[in-house]
């Protein structure tokens, strides 16, 4: 690797001599995922000190300060030559003796030798516990852990003799040696019985690679643990877990997730729920690979077309994944752009992974204004589609069920349910490889419904807006390519009573952000060429209501270059900052950290509320 002030020289020429080498370059490239194929010279089965750790920015959980009251090792497995293969499965039994009220999922994977970024999942009884992808190893080896709060999944946590699945499909070979050694283990807390395993908060360093050292405020000598039962993605919708999750998912021969292959590719599955249920929400998880792994950045087929390039990445940029119920609209995601470790440009994500690259978010919908459509007694379809998909997407989803223990029976209605309003425009103009294509998209929409149960009759609201920005522009005879998007997701939860008080009411806003800026140019030696690359991406969003408020900015920039041949990483240079702010009116935590060629350059860690909170 060269020092420093070579590579800013190098990089600085490279940049300087762009505008005489886009003539004569190919046309940009419309595959923007890489293998770091020369980094990779050894492999072996042992974790050697040589091992580096990757991770992904986030705050520690509330529980990281607790003793677990016990901790039960679920998984291990090396994942090897596993392509094509069902998930491996496992017997599921809570620890016996052992009283908790919530669990914290720890993964931890290590691997080395050439091998591409994988995706995996872990499943309980068919529901989806984690979502998450895999690290490029390296010569020397990586290792990383990811730690989620499951507490939401307790009702099946809590049940003996299920089926705990696990997938990752890869491939050893004679090019591709990397095996993936992973291990799963759930920690038990008893949140109400439970001290802090120091006086201050301090997180064991095995967990966490940057020196994090005072992340929640305390009062008196107990720490402040606000968010102790609150999901961050949940709009506090799992305060208390349900009673009763639902698979809305596959067989499980191929994994439990739905593979959506094209925009009219419906995965449908009928559902009948208890006559006592008074809420229902629906959680669903999406991750998009090949043709449409970057969708945002696919441009219309009509300029593939004209130009008679050789990509199947087309449709234009806009997905969106829907929900349906009975073949009607109740909820639709447009996911956050979570980009792979070999994607863009791979240098970018060593040691520090793009954002939800570990742990892919899940989206929650609240069904509870349709109960007077499921509690009718009869089997109704719920639906899962992407629109304009491209072959393929993952899709599953999760249907948690709240029931009432002092009814058989539970009486409801829907008030209010019309089509979502949904607008989309395209606006494209292009000569040859040059062009600019612009999407705006908006979809608007409102449900409620009653419930009249042993807590009263209570109604909910639910609106939804979701606004959809994207620009894509080639320049330079097609080699420079600039791609802009931004999503707004404003959602509004109410709850009032049968005399029109109110119950609760919750605000959602997120914000994710996204732009990259690429330019391709032709190298010296036969198939290999030159990328320089900016990317922007962040995920901002606030929460209120009556009692609590939060704030999250979470925001990555990277930059670099590589020279490659096919899609193999030969050279190059990288570096990302990234800065991680969470805020609630209890707590906050603030991360900045910076990266350069594989290596962390900074991290600084720091309270930013007021002592006397």
């Amino acid at each position: 690797m060269l020092p420093p002030p070579l590579i800013l020289l190098l990089f600085t020429f490279l940049i300087q001599i762009s505008s005489s080498f886009a003539a004569a370059a190919p046309p940009l490239r419309h595959q923007s995922h890489f293998t770091k194929r020369s980094y990779h010279l050894k492999n072996d089965n042992k974790l050697s000190d040589s091992y580096k750790q990757y991770f992904e920015i986030t705050r520690p959980l509330p529980f990281d300060t607790l003793i677990p009251s016990c901790t039960l090792p679920v998984f291990s497995k090396n994942f090897s030559n596993t392509a094509g293969l069902p998930p491996s499965t496992v017997d599921y039994s809570p620890p016996a003796n052992c009283t908790w009220s919530n669990v914290t999922l720890h993964l931890s994977v290590a691997s080395n030798g050439s091998q591409h970024d994988r995706i995996a999942a872990v499943w309980l009884d068919g529901a989806e516990l984690l979502r998450t992808s895999t690290a490029d190893p390296t010569a020397g080896g990586v290792f990383w852990n990811v730690r989620k709060d499951i507490t939401r999944y307790s009702s099946l946590l809590r049940q003996e003799n299920l089926t705990l699945s696990v997938m990752l499909e890869n491939v050893v070979n004679g090019v591709y040696t990397g095996v993936y050694r992973l291990n799963l283990t759930f920690l038990y807390y008893d949140t109400e019985n439970n001290e802090s395993r120091t006086n201050g908060v301090n997180f064991p360093l095995s967990l966490f690679p940057l020196n994090q050292k005072s992340t929640i405020l305390k009062r008196g000598k107990k720490p402040v643990n606000s968010t102790l039962n609150r999901d961050e993605n949940s709009l506090h919708l799992y305060e208390k877990p349900a009673n009763l999750i639902v698979p809305v998912s596959g067989n499980g021969d191929k994994g439990f997730w739905f593979r959506i292959e094209n925009g009219s590719d419906v995965k449908n599955i009928g559902i009948q729920i208890p006559s006592n249920t008074y809420k229902a929400v629906i959680e669903v998880y999406v991750s998009f690979h090949g043709n449409d792994e970057f969708w945002y950045s696919n441009p219309p087929d009509s300029y593939i077309e004209m130009n008679n390039l050789n990509t199947k990445r087309g449709h234009g940029a806009y997905r969106e994944v829907l929900v349906t119920l009975d073949d009607n609209v109740v909820g639709s995601v447009i996911p956050f752009p979570v980009i792979f470790t070999g994607g863009i440009n791979p240098l970018f994500w060593d040691p520090i992974v793009s954002i939800g690259a570990f742990d892919l978010p899940s989206y929650d919908i609240d069904l509870t204004p349709f109960l007077g459509m499921l509690l009718d007694g009869k089997v109704h379809s719920i639906g899962l589609k992407v629109v304009d998909a491209i072959s393929f997407w993952l899709v599953d989803a999760n249907l948690h069920l709240w029931l009432d223990d002092n009814l058989k029976e539970v009486k409801a209605m829907a008030i209010e349910y019309s089509i979502p309003k949904f607008k989309l425009e395209r606006e494209l103009k292009f000569n040859q490889l040059d062009g600019s294509f612009e999407i705006e998209g908006k979809r608007e929409s409102e449900f409620s419904g009653w419930v009249n149960s042993s807590m009263g009759n209570l109604t909910t609201y639910v609106y939804e807006e979701l606004k959809f920005e994207n620009t894509i522009k080639f320049n330079k005879n097609g080699t420079e390519k600039v791609v802009e998007q931004t999503v707004r997701v404003k959602r509004k939860l109410r709850v009032k009573s049968s005399t029109g008080s109110s119950i609760s009411r919750t605000t959602v806003r997120r914000k994710y952000p996204l732009k990259i800026t690429s330019l391709t140019l032709t190298g010296s030696a036969k198939n290999t060429y030159l990328v320089t690359t900016n990317l922007e991406h962040s995920l901002t969003e606030k929460k209120s209501d009556e009692n609590f408020s939060s704030s999250l900015v979470n925001s990555q920039k990277s930059g670099g270059w590589m020279f490659v041949r096919d899609n193999d990483v030969l050279s190059g240079a990288a570096t990302t900052h990234q800065s991680y702010t969470y805020k609630d009116d209890d707590s906050c935590y603030s991360l900045t950290v910076s990266a350069a060629n594989g290596e962390l350059r900074n991290d600084t860690t720091s309270l930013l509320c007021s002592s006397s909170l």
